[in-house]
């Protein structure tokens, strides 16, 4: 095909087209999987759910989210992101609305597990496919920007399902979440072009269009060798893992937290929760991104070194959320922690990035996330256990150590692997 023909098609503007349209699908990702968090304290009354109950729920969808997530990513290196995002969404939106029918505290768990398979497709799709439309120059930006939907579809739905749970009952926010993500997965593969694997690194200005994958397709087993031998991309994995098990705390715990510590009704709670926190996310993201860009075209391991930052800064705020009775000072912690972890979180993918190849990306991501989820499927259900003899401020507090921990492992990555690492065009 000429090449006037595919600018055509793409345009130039079309991978901040891109971001728009995922935004949307990272936004339903995690407001439906933020939801259940709100309403736990109704699920709590109907179901007679004990804090260790209420943490399986979350567990549930972590755990099953981390096993699903290396076949996902597999899969997203084999196949067409154009249809496996839109199928993913319509599946776990759909899951989402029959939550909303669960009779039985086994319904509810099974609900939540199935939603995290089907979840699981998509951070491997939209980070691999953002990857191919931007370079090292405007990654950590894009996928920045992208990542703000995480927080704007965490606080959003947090609030939501607390309102709507509040007048309307627990049901209604999984029903309302569901059928609106079906309708923008309905209309979502007219919008998305599948785009040369790895266009980006080629030139700077990449003109990427649908073409078919290639024709060599190594196993899942040898990707996920070529991918471990590396020791930057181990130490980037226990880094996430560490960081995702504060967070999966945080979003879990921090709704019933708020209400129970603060003696706030469901909605004050879910806003209190849903709104600081995230608020914070989305500004560090967006600084934390542009950041690690100007980094990384001056030093080889860049967007370490700022992720490093964010966790180490982090850590005081972690345990003042969980260990001060002023709600003043509740709020300022979390946006001090939503600062930090936004900054640690636009770079994510992208430090992987610069040290995987552009064949194995979908895979390398899906690992991420199954190492990641993995430790934080653990924490619902191990600070619910906890918190029945400690205290559920003063186990929230104990996790600033594991963030601390996190954040000089990933200096030392930083300077450890920095030959491992590909410098930015």
């Amino acid at each position: 095909m000429p090449k006037v023909e595919r600018q055509t098609i793409v345009g130039r503007a079309y991978p901040w087209t891109l971001v728009s349209l995922l935004w949307f699908c990272g936004f339903f990702n995690y407001a439906d999987r933020q939801a259940v968090f709100s309403v736990f304290p109704l699920l709590g009354q109907e179901f007679g759910l004990s804090n260790t109950s209420k943490g399986a729920i979350g567990s549930s969808f972590m755990i099953v989210y981390a096993i699903s997530a290396p076949i996902a990513g597999y899969v997203v290196d084999r196949v067409s992101r154009r249809w496996l995002i839109p199928a993913g969404l319509a599946l776990w939106s759909l899951i989402c609305a029959a939550t909303g029918t669960a009779r039985t505290f086994n319904q509810l768990l099974f609900f939540r597990a199935a939603e995290g398979l089907g979840e699981s497709f998509y951070f491997p799709a939209s980070m691999s496919l953002l990857a191919d439309y931007h370079g090292p120059r405007t990654r950590s930006r894009a996928m920045s920007v992208h990542q703000t939907s995480v927080y704007a579809g965490t606080a959003a739905g947090g609030i939501a399902a607390g309102y709507l749970g509040q007048h309307y009952g627990w049901r209604s926010p999984f029903l309302a979440l569901g059928v609106i993500g079906l309708a923008y997965s309905a209309l979502l593969p007219f919008l998305l072009v599948e785009p040369t694997r790895g266009a980006a690194e080629d030139q700077p200005n990449p003109d990427p269009l649908d073409v078919p994958l290639p024709s060599a397709r190594p196993s899942l087993l040898a990707n996920l060798q070529a991918i471990l031998r590396l020791p930057a991309t181990l130490m980037l994995l226990a880094v996430f893992a560490g960081a995702n098990f504060v967070a999966a705390t945080l979003l879990a715990w921090l709704p019933d937290f708020v209400k129970t510590q603060h003696g706030l009704d469901l909605t004050q709670a879910a806003t209190v929760a849903g709104l600081f926190f995230p608020a914070g996310n989305a500004v560090g993201a967006l600084f934390g991104g542009a950041l690690a860009d100007a980094a990384a075209r001056r030093f080889k391991a860049g967007r370490v070194y700022v992720q490093a930052a964010g966790l180490i800064l982090g850590a005081p705020c972690v345990w003042l959320a969980g260990s001060t009775h002023s709600l003043p000072l509740l709020q300022t912690a979390l946006v001090g922690i939503g600062l930090c972890k936004g900054v640690y979180d636009a770079n994510i993918f992208a430090s992987v990035y610069d040290v995987v190849t552009t064949e194995v990306r979908g895979t390398a991501a899906g690992l991420m996330n199954t190492v990641a989820w993995t430790a934080g499927g653990s924490a619902p259900l191990l600070v619910g256990y906890l918190s029945e003899n400690h205290g559920l401020g003063l186990v929230i507090a104990w996790t600033a150590s594991v963030y601390l921990a996190s954040g000089l492992l990933a200096l030392g990555a930083a300077i450890v692997s920095a030959k491992s690492l590909k410098p930015s065009a």
